[in-house]
């Protein structure tokens, strides 16, 4: 098995964490996305509100997608963490997931959490994706 580490430079650097923003089987095709927040270079969060923070999140998947060779229609999976019940954020975030989503429908879990990286993250997303075929 070969395992390759997705690192786009355009997201914060997840080496003092341990971590890569991706990592590949490039057996499988399979692609394991690490948990896509709204930061910045700094790690810190860019906004304080759930939808804009989600949007956040959304777009930076999509940046760990793209340099690993995949797309939103490659994704089997997504797990998405929000601060707090998930009952009380399902109108705001699910509309913000279908316009990003499309018609890929991937296999979803929302898990309601006490707390995240930082006290000022809201929400995270996590993804098992395929690379795209030629």
């Amino acid at each position: 098995m070969s395992i390759n580490k997705i690192n786009p430079t355009t997201l914060y650097d997840g080496a003092p964490f341990g971590m890569s923003q991706a990592a590949t089987d490039a057996d499988s095709g399979l692609i394991f996305i690490s948990g896509q927040v709204d930061w910045d270079s700094n790690y810190q969060v860019k906004n304080q509100s759930m939808p804009a923070q989600a949007e956040g999140a959304i777009k930076n998947l999509l940046t760990v997608l793209e340099a690993a060779n995949s797309s939103i229609e490659n994704l089997l999976h997504l797990r998405v963490y929000i601060r707090g019940e998930l009952a009380d954020h399902m109108e705001t975030v699910v509309p913000i997931l279908l316009n990003y989503l499309g018609t890929s429908r991937p296999a979803l879990t929302g898990i309601g959490v006490a707390s995240l990286a930082t006290r000022d993250t809201l929400i995270e997303i996590e993804a098992v994706a395929k690379r795209r075929t030629a």
